[in-house]
């Protein structure tokens, strides 16, 4: 009896492991993650509009319907990007993801304190050189460094009523999202 009892605790251990080791596999042997399904839209270092979402075709799993998102696809090879983004009345806010689609930097129009987000985006390595500027502090320049050389960046706006969706539309349009001339 405690024979089989240990066949079928080892059985159970085993099974959890590789369950674990799947779960935990599978995001980064994925082919097709949000860099790939968003290329068609939207092209490297540029700011395109997401479509709505519906149940065909949701390019952004989970997307809130009382958003209207923009994205853009970046790449740091050829240098820093300088992301402009023009809040709305309601709620703005930008979300940075690695290539992975792991969330590490969130800013909202709130924070900001401003009618416009305006950051440079770079990798650590671009950081280091830059210039020591003295009269510029923290408080006029914001840098975001990226954990990797390409990813994604996410625009969001509140619409509170179906009206102000393409209020919101118009707003998101005007943000840019460029590399920064040397």
């Amino acid at each position: 009896m405690i024979h089989w009892a240990l066949w079928t605790l080892a059985g159970l251990l085993l099974a959890g492991v590789v369950h674990l080791g799947t779960v935990l596999m599978l995001p980064r042997t994925a082919t097709l993650d949000s860099y790939a399904r968003l290329a068609p839209i939207a092209p490297v270092n540029t700011v395109a509009p997401v479509p709505p979402a519906s149940a065909e075709n949701a390019l952004v799993p989970f997307t809130d319907p009382a958003f209207v998102a923009a994205v853009c696809r970046y790449d740091l090879s050829a240098g820093p990007l300088k992301l402009t983004a023009p809040v709305t009345p309601a709620y703005t806010s930008v979300t940075f993801y690695n290539r992975r689609g792991v969330a590490y930097y969130a800013l909202n129009d709130r924070a900001a304190g401003r009618r416009v987000i305006e950051l440079d985006l770079m990798t650590e390595q671009q950081k280091a050189e830059l210039p020591e500027e003295e009269d510029v502090t923290a408080a006029d320049r914001l840098i975001v460094e990226s954990p990797t050389p390409t990813g994604l960046i996410v625009l969001r706006a509140l619409a509170p009523e179906p009206g102000m969706v393409t209020r919101a539309q118009e707003v998101l349009a005007q943000a840019k999202c460029q590399v920064q001339a040397p």
